[in-house]
């Protein structure tokens, strides 16, 4: 299948808001922002792990705040998008159609594994529990945002093939990855697109779009994903380093070109094609 490779941003805690994307926006495709927690629980969640010293968006109206946020990047040269965490449907239905109000990215946030989160159902803890994922994620996807579903390796007893399964029945359209230090693992999900889409009858699995994120930092590590089969790679704490964020950009613009070259010499994908 063709597809056009591309850089994301990826959320921070706490520091990903406008301003952010915007300083981002000279190098990246889409700037996610967040992660905001939408939801009573979540909230409470949040105000506890900014008691420990940790960085977290906690307006007093969260969907205020998204709304607010997105619309300050309208004119921005960069697709907007936010991760949100919630421990209920009906927040992220709410936050979806803002999203799709304004062409931005919805995520679902199937990712963060700090114990508060997980105690009140947010974050990794959706990994463990299908049904509740699927529902989460066919709330943003029904509300009509482009939908996209972070998470990460190394959870035990998480098949992420399974969980890409689960979510591109549900409506999801990109597949954020945390490869943690299981960078193969990519490889495992993307065979598993790529074979849906040759079966014929693969369904939505067929059209999923695997974001690859941990440790890029430049032109190895962006091929590697790219032979791994990812369609995109993103980028955190790199957003703000200018230099490395350029150097990622570059190597993004030379997988895009056909021209990106792995570890071994060998050129990577031609343009937005898996390898």
């Amino acid at each position: 299948m063709i597809r056009e490779p591309f850089l994301v941003a990826a959320s921070l805690s706490g520091a990903a808001d406008a301003e952010w994307a915007r300083a981002a926006a000279e190098h990246v495709d889409v700037a996610l922002l967040g992660g905001v927690a939408l939801d009573p629980a979540s909230r409470a969640a949040a105000r506890d792990l900014v008691a420990r010293g940790r960085s977290e968006f906690l307006p007093a109206d969260p969907l205020a705040f998204v709304a607010a946020q997105l619309d300050a990047l309208a004119d921005a040269p960069v697709r907007p998008g936010v991760n949100v965490r919630s421990a209920t449907t009906e927040p992220i239905r709410d936050v979806a159609r803002i999203c799709a109000d304004r062409g931005a990215v919805c995520e679902v946030n199937a990712h963060c594994r700090q114990p508060e989160l997980r105690a009140v159902g947010c974050g990794e803890s959706l990994l463990a529990d299908s049904d509740r994922l699927a529902r989460s994620v066919a709330a943003a996807s029904g509300a009509g945002a482009t939908t996209s579903v972070k998470v990460r390796a190394e959870v035990p007893g998480v098949d992420l093939r399974a969980v890409a399964e689960t979510v591109a029945a549900a409506g999801a359209d990109w597949l954020h990855v945390d490869a943690m230090d299981s960078e193969a693992v990519v490889a495992d999900v993307a065979a598993a697109v790529d074979g849906a889409a040759e079966s014929g009858d693969g369904g939505a699995l067929a059209d999923l779009t695997v974001v690859a994120n941990n440790g890029v930092r430049g032109r190895e590590t962006v091929a590697e994903y790219g032979a791994h089969g990812a369609d995109a790679v993103s980028v955190g704490r790199p957003t703000e380093d200018p230099p490395v964020l350029a150097r990622v950009a570059d190597a993004v613009a030379e997988w895009r070109a056909g021209t990106l070259r792995s570890r071994a010499g060998e050129t990577g994908s031609e343009p937005g094609v898996r390898p």
